[in-house]
C-alpha cells in the first residue's frame, strides 16, 4: 500500500469510528483532501488511492493545476475553501463544484450573476466567523439570517454553513454552535473540522471535513 493510500485509509477509519460513536453513518461525511500548495505530483497518489474530493484556497492556483488533473480523473469534485474575491466569482463558478466561503453581500450578488451567466450552480456554503475574529473572513453570527435571506432573494441556494474555529482553543463548542445554526436555518450541510480535530467535528455533526496534513503528510 502506498503512503497516500495508507494515510487515506487511516483517516477514513477514524471518520467511520467517530461517526459510529455519534450514531451516524460514515457515508454521511464527505472527506475533502486539502490540496492547496501541493503540486499535481503530490495529488495524483491520493487520486490513485480513490480520493475524489479536493479543496483549494485560491482560484488562480486551482486553475493552474486542476484542468489537467481532471482530464485524468473526470469524476473529481473540487471545493473552494478559501476566501473569494467578488471579481473572481465567475472564474470560481466555472471551476469549482462547491464554494465554502460565501460571506458577504457583494459576493452573493457576484455569484448570483455568475451562476446565471454560466448556467452552473455549485454547492454553496456560507462561512460563519464563529469565533468573531477580526482577522478571519466569514459572516458574523448576528448577520447570518440577513445574508441567507439575501442569497435566497438573489436566486442562490445555500446548502450549508462552514466555519474555522479559533486556533489553540477547544473547538467542540464552536462545532456545536455551527451545527445549531445550520439546524435553525434548515440547512443540511456543515463544513467543519480539519486535520487536528476532524473526528470531534464528525461527532458534532460535520458533513464535510477539510483535511490536509493527515492526508498529504507533514511539510518539510
Amino acid at each position: 500500500m502506498s503512503d497516500a493510500a495508507s494515510r487515506l485509509a487511516e483517516v477514513g477509519t477514524n471518520i467511520a469510528e467517530a461517526a459510529r460513536r455519534a450514531g451516524r453513518k460514515a457515508g454521511d461525511v464527505c472527506l475533502i483532501a486539502v490540496s492547496k500548495t501541493h503540486d499535481a505530483d503530490a495529488i495524483r497518489p491520493l487520486i490513485a488511492a480513490g480520493q475524489r474530493h479536493f479543496g483549494e484556497n485560491r482560484v488562480q492556483e486551482a486553475a493552474a493545476k486542476w484542468p489537467a488533473l481532471r482530464g485524468e480523473a473526470p469524476d473529481v469534485t473540487l471545493h473552494l475553501i478559501g476566501q473569494l474575491q467578488s471579481n473572481k466569482a465567475e472564474e470560481a463558478v466555472a471551476l469549482f463544484d462547491a464554494i465554502h466561503s460565501v460571506d458577504r453581500s457583494s459576493l452573493v450578488q457576484a455569484l448570483a450573476k455568475a451562476c446565471d451567466k454560466l448556467g452552473k450552480r455549485p454547492q454553496l456554503f456560507v462561512q460563519v466567523n464563529i469565533g468573531d475574529e477580526k482577522q478571519k473572513g466569514g459572516c458574523a453570527v448576528a448577520d447570518l439570517a440577513a445574508l441567507l435571506a439575501e442569497a435566497k432573494a438573489a436566486g442562490l441556494a445555500i446548502d450549508g454553513l462552514m466555519a474555522i474555529p479559533p486556533a489553540d482553543v477547544e473547538p467542540a463548542p464552536y462545532f456545536a454552535l455551527l451545527d445549531e445554526l445550520a439546524e435553525r436555518h434548515g440547512l443540511p450541510l456543515r463544513s467543519m473540522g480539519m486535520s487536528g480535530d476532524y473526528e470531534k467535528a464528525v461527532m458534532l455533526g460535520a458533513t464535510h471535513v477539510r483535511v490536509g496534513t493527515a492526508l498529504f503528510g507533514a511539510r518539510d
